[in-house]
C-alpha cells in the first residue's frame, strides 16, 4: 500500500508539471478522421446497394456515399456512371434493346446504356450487378438482388442506420457529370439542393458533404444551400468544365486559396497525399497541411484492399495465383499513413478496415 502511494504522488507530481509546461488545450483529444462508405462497403457487396450501404452502417462508418444521375424524368439516382450497362442487368431486357447508344460524356465516347434515357419506373425494373467481376468475384452472389436506389432511399437507409446503430450516419453525394447534364436539359444542381432542403441538410452542420469534380457547379450551388462542398481532385487531368485548368493548379498553395472561396473541403486522390511507386508507398506531400492552412479539410479518395491497387511491398499471397490481384493485401499501412499524414477522413470500398485502421 506504502508503494502504490508513492507511485500515485509521482504521478500527481508529474501531472502537475506537465500542466504547468504544457497549454490545457494540448490534451484534448483530436477528431477521429471519418470514414466514408465510398458506394457503401463495395469492396464486399455491389456497388450503391442497400445491401452494400447497411453493410457499410454495420462496419462502423460515419458516412454513405451516392454518386447521383438523373433519370429522363429528373430523379437522382446512385450510380457511379449514367452508364449502367456494366453496373445493371440492362442488357438482359429485351424491351431495352433499342436504347443502347453512344454518347460523349466529358470528352470520352461510351456505349451502352444511359440514365437519362429511362424514366424511373423504368429503372426500378433493373436489378444490380458488381462493376468489376474480375477482382471481386464473391460480390457476384449478389447479383439480381438489389433494386437501383434513388437519392431519397439512400437518405433513408442512413437515418435508419443511425437509428440501428446508435451512431449519425451521414450521407456524401456526388454530382457526376453536371455541365454534361446541363447540356442536355438535366442539370442536377437544382435537384439535389431541393432535395437537401426537403431531408432537413440545408446546412454547415448537417450530416452532409456535396462533393464534385467540377468547379463551376460547386460555384453555382454555393449560392443555394448552406451544405458542405468538397472539391474532388485527381493526380492527372482537370476539371471537365476548365479545360485549360488542371488539377495540380488546383492543390498548390495558392490554388488552394481560390478552393477556399467555394468549397469547404478536398476529397484529393490519395496518391496525391502519399504517392506510391510500384514498390512501395513513399513519403507524404504538403498537401494535407496547404489545404489545412486554407481552412479546407481533406478527404483523399479510394483506398481498396486488393493486390491490385497495392505497391508491391504491402501485396500479399501467392503471386502465382490465379487470382493473386484480387486477394487482399496490407491495406492497413495504407490507412495509417493518411491518417499519419492529418487526412480528416478517408474514402473506402472496405469501411470496416478503415475503422479498424484508424484504431
Amino acid at each position: 500500500m506504502a508503494t502504490m502511494t508513492l507511485l500515485t504522488r509521482r504521478a500527481l507530481t508529474t501531472a502537475a508539471l506537465a500542466g504547468a509546461l504544457i497549454p490545457a488545450m494540448s490534451f484534448a483529444a483530436p477528431r477521429k478522421p471519418i470514414v466514408i462508405a465510398h458506394r457503401g462497403a463495395s469492396g464486399l457487396r455491389p456497388e450503391h446497394t442497400a445491401l452494400a450501404y447497411d453493410l457499410a452502417i454495420d462496419q462502423g462508418c460515419d458516412f454513405i456515399e451516392p454518386d447521383l444521375v438523373p433519370t429522363k424524368d429528373g430523379h437522382l439516382i446512385a450510380r457511379h456512371e449514367n452508364e449502367i450497362g456494366g453496373t445493371t442487368d440492362v442488357a438482359s431486357h429485351p424491351e431495352f434493346a433499342g436504347r443502347k447508344a453512344t454518347k460523349t460524356i466529358d470528352g470520352q465516347q461510351i456505349t451502352g446504356w444511359f440514365t437519362e434515357d429511362f424514366t424511373l419506373a423504368e429503372i426500378k425494373t433493373l436489378r444490380a450487378r458488381e462493376r468489376l467481376p474480375q477482382l471481386r468475384p464473391g460480390n457476384t452472389r449478389y447479383d439480381g438482388q438489389a433494386q437501383l436506389l434513388t437519392f431519397d432511399e439512400v437518405v433513408a437507409i442512413a437515418k435508419v442506420g443511425s437509428q440501428r446503430s446508435g451512431r449519425t450516419i451521414g450521407v456524401y453525394p456526388e454530382m457526376k457529370h453536371p455541365t454534361y447534364f446541363a447540356g442536355i436539359g438535366l442539370p442536377v444542381e437544382d435537384r439535389l439542393v431541393a432535395l437537401l432542403k426537403a431531408h432537413d441538410l440545408n446546412s454547415a452542420t448537417a450530416p452532409v458533404f456535396v462533393q464534385c469534380f467540377e468547379v463551376g457547379p460547386l460555384k453555382a450551388i454555393r449560392g443555394k444551400t448552406k451544405a458542405r462542398l468538397v472539391l474532388l481532385t485527381a493526380g492527372q487531368g482537370g476539371p471537365a468544365d476548365l479545360p485549360n485548368v488542371t488539377y495540380a493548379q488546383l492543390c498548390s498553395p495558392e490554388g488552394l486559396k481560390g478552393v477556399a472561396l467555394y468549397a469547404d473541403g478536398l476529397g484529393a486522390e490519395k496518391t496525391q497525399i502519399i504517392p506510391q511507386d510500384a514498390d512501395t508507398l513513399l513519403p507524404a506531400t504538403s498537401l494535407v497541411k496547404d489545404a489545412h492552412a486554407t481552412g479546407l479539410v481533406v478527404h483523399p479518395w479510394t483506398v481498396r484492399a486488393e493486390n491490385y491497387f497495392l505497391p508491391a511491398s504491402l501485396r500479399r499471397g501467392d503471386p502465382a495465383a490465379a487470382d493473386y490481384l484480387a486477394q487482399p493485401g496490407e491495406v492497413s499501412k495504407v490507412f495509417k499513413a493518411l491518417y499519419a499524414a492529418g487526412v480528416d477522413g478517408v474514402f473506402s470500398d472496405f469501411p470496416g478496415l478503415a475503422v479498424a485502421a484508424r484504431g
